[in-house]
């Protein structure tokens, strides 16, 4: 019986290990979206101020096609490293981006498309304490989203849209949409 208790911390050890082994293998990126494969969260969001909308974004512009939602914000540093890419990808007519401006002050919000580019086909507008953006589960922006034609999203992204991820993560998701 006594060696049996001198053999319990070796054990717990062990098992300890064994799941710190498994977290090191995991990507701190990828968090589980509990949305995949469910439809888009209803909103009706007002549009950006100065940017000539009549209309924000609301459910019903993320049907009919694929599209991509981006989640941002003109306080938002890692924004700034993702958004040129974002508008060669406008500029290569692939797929339309919709920004939900999060968080943000409209006004700067707008100087900041303004500042360094627009490619979003609609924006709406977020202000705090950004409701749409928790019904989206978003942690942090920049988040970006694939949504299929159905309005059903099919992909989460975290941090900043690069060409690396784009063109092997994100593109080949939207192809495949697209086919069906």
């Amino acid at each position: 019986m006594r060696s049996g208790l001198y053999m319990l911390p070796v054990l717990v050890f062990g098992v300890l290990a064994l799941f710190f082994l498994k977290g090191l293998g995991l990507n701190p990126r990828e968090i589980p979206s509990v949305l995949i494969d469910r439809p888009v969260p209803e909103m009706t969001l007002a549009p950006l101020p100065g940017r000539g909308d009549s209309r924000g974004l609301d459910t019903a512009d993320l049907k009919g096609r694929v599209s991509v939602v981006n989640i941002y914000g003109s306080w938002c540093i890692a924004c700034v490293q993702e958004h040129p890419y974002l508008v060669e990808i406008k500029k290569s007519g692939t797929v339309p981006i919709m920004g939900i401006d999060w968080r943000d002050d409209p006004v700067m919000g707008y100087a900041w498309l303004k500042k360094h580019g627009d490619p979003y086909e609609r924006v709406g507008v977020d202000p705090p304490p950004g409701r749409t953006a928790v019904d989206f589960g978003v942690t942090g922006a920049p988040e970006s989203f694939i949504v299929d034609k159905a309005g059903i999203i099919r992909y989460k992204h975290i941090g900043p849209i690069t060409p690396d991820i784009w063109t092997r993560t994100l593109l080949p998701i939207i192809r495949e949409l697209e086919k069906k």
